[in-house]
């Protein structure tokens, strides 16, 4: 639809008899003889051109372009119109009246004055305009209305959009050349990167003011988002530049003003080959039901895991695949699977809901983004039990971490059931973290947890916390302890002893790693030995009880 569409749209629900656009003042519609505008930011004559040529014919182009007087008929759902347009005194100034055998109003709401002289006012005259325009009223909120209900998703139209965006997406381009994975943009500073983990500022940027960002952000950011922003002051919301790549996009405020992030999500869709992922874990993409969960901190490459995951099912599968995201990130073609991809608040109410609904659906593997809450944690594992392959991310940062995080958070009298169930349907888990690369880049560090005898009683008996031995014995199996993922990295030079020791959790276990190796573990000193000393000597705690040792730092 045309942008001048919608103001005509607008023009018939507010019952006018014109509709004023001039170079320099802000759209303005004549209902009973009086100018009111309808828009806030006056137009300029680039834009009032823009308008015009969208629904201009080739003569009425080189009319324009030589500056002559046009007259335009404009037919649309909502009746015809004549639009008639010149240059006055270099400002271009153009009129659009109801066109002949179309009704000026509604017959419920006739106009008192309505007649023939009406199209006769000053308003056709350039000098009389600004004598109506003292005593124009505010239009009704209504008036808008029509335009953002036609289409919930319609990018803003305003003075500077395209410059907008084009700065935007020119930053983007930059972080994609770069090989950043975040670009952060706020008041005050100028667009930073985040490179191999590392926050950096992008020299020759300038320092970004609100206006300038609220401007870039409300160039791309759709209009559920646009009214979620004003509400809570955050949203995320997807953005695409075609041929490039996807960005999960952040928008928030601060202190100073508009904040956004954006995460580069690759256009193209990564493979299992390429992440490096195992065969035993590559197996369990061809279980007919079950648990499988991806876990890590954020910011840890889980959604980057999934996609793989999904693809090899794609390429080697004939199945229904339903992905609930918020946002979608990697958009997926079909290959031999059909690919149902639902955004949450944008194609369904939430998590839960899309998850009961999947199950009317006729899956045969279903993606959670993210399981957030009890409900929808529930609803996985009833699913995953159900005859479904269900695959999942938590925020945990172990296999055996992310057991327990699922059965804490149901409540006390519900724990034996849900123990009991997921020990049945979680088939695997890998946990990972990103390290950063020696030369630059960074590498996925996964510990792998799948479904043994062993495990699914340790489960079941509520002893997790001997599912680390297990995983320390099962080598053989494919079961990778952290530790075990880190010290490989570091015994083939590709990450710095110090780098995989800020990131393993067991630190006095991976430092004996490292001796055992002569590397130096100077850089752990400040910790072990905190970790390791205890309370003092004869040390008391509460009641007269000896105090207990301290716990060693992770």
């Amino acid at each position: 639809m045309a942008q001048l569409d919608k103001l005509l749209a607008a023009m018939i629900s507010n019952h006018a008899s014109a509709l004023v656009l001039t170079d320099g003042e802000v759209v303005k519609l004549e209902i009973g003889g009086q100018l009111r505008p309808l828009t806030k930011t006056p137009l300029s004559a680039a834009q009032i051109l823009s308008l015009l040529q969208e629904v201009a014919s080739e003569h009425d182009q080189a009319a324009f372009e030589a500056g002559n007087p046009v007259e335009i008929l404009r037919a649309t759902p909502d009746g015809a119109f004549v639009i008639k347009a010149q240059a006055v005194e270099g400002k271009w100034r153009a009129v659009v009246s109801i066109g002949k055998g179309q009704p000026e109003s509604k017959p419920e709401r006739p106009a008192p004055d309505a007649s023939p002289g009406m199209k006769r006012t000053p308003v056709a005259t350039p000098a009389a305009a600004p004598a109506a325009a003292p005593v124009a009223a505010p239009v009704a909120v209504a008036a808008a209305a029509p335009v953002e209900e036609e289409d919930p998703d319609a990018i803003p139209w305003f003075e500077g959009i395209q410059e907008s965006r084009a700065m935007l997406d020119g930053l983007m381009r930059i972080m994609i050349e770069k090989g950043a994975s975040d670009l952060h943009l706020r008041v005050g500073e100028p667009a930073l990167l985040r490179h191999s983990g590392e926050m950096v500022r992008m020299e020759g940027q300038p320092v970004l003011t609100d206006r300038m960002l609220s401007d870039m952000l409300r160039a791309i950011m759709p209009q559920r988002n646009r009214l979620e922003y004003k509400a809570n002051n955050d949203t995320d919301f997807a953005y695409e530049i075609q041929g490039l790549a996807r960005f999960r996009a952040n928008a928030a405020k601060d202190r100073n003003g508009a904040v956004a992030v954006f995460r580069q999500i690759p256009a193209k869709v990564v493979s299992v080959e390429e992440m490096n992922v195992t065969e035993e874990v590559r197996r369990l993409c061809f279980l007919t039901k079950g648990l499988v969960l991806v876990t890590g901190p954020t910011g840890s490459g889980k959604s980057t895991t999934l996609c793989a995951l999904i693809d090899l099912v794609n390429r080697e599968r004939n199945d229904h695949v339903i992905t609930i995201e918020d946002p979608i990130e990697f958009v997926h073609k079909n290959k031999k699977c059909i690919i149902t991809q639902r955004q949450v608040h944008v194609h369904t109410k939430s998590f839960k809901a899309a998850l009961r609904a999947a199950l009317r659906e006729d899956p045969d593997i279903v993606l959670v983004g993210e399981m957030r809450d009890l409900e929808t944690i529930s609803i996985a594992i009833e699913t995953a039990e159900t005859g479904h392959l269900v695959f999942g991310t938590l925020h945990t940062t172990t296999a055996a971490g992310t057991v327990d995080r699922i059965i804490d958070q149901f409540p006390a009298d519900r724990q034996e059931q849900i123990r009991v169930m997921l020990a049945e349907s979680l088939k695997g888990v890998v946990s990972q973290t990103l390290c950063r690369k020696v030369g630059g880049g960074r590498v996925a560090a996964r510990e792998i947890l799948l479904s043994t005898p062993s495990i699914t009683n340790l489960i079941r008996e509520a002893k997790t916390y001997q599912i680390q031995s297990v995983l320390q014995t099962s080598k053989k199996l494919g079961m990778v302890t952290l530790n075990d993922a880190l010290i490989h990295y570091v015994d083939t030079g590709e990450v710095e002893p110090k780098e995989a020791f800020m990131k393993c959790v067991d630190k006095a276990g991976f430092v004996m790693m490292l001796k055992a190796r002569n590397l130096d573990v100077s850089f752990a000193e400040t910790e072990q030995p905190a970790a390791a000393s205890g309370p003092p000597a004869g040390a008391t705690g509460p009641g007269g009880k000896p105090a207990a040792p301290a716990p060693a730092k992770r």
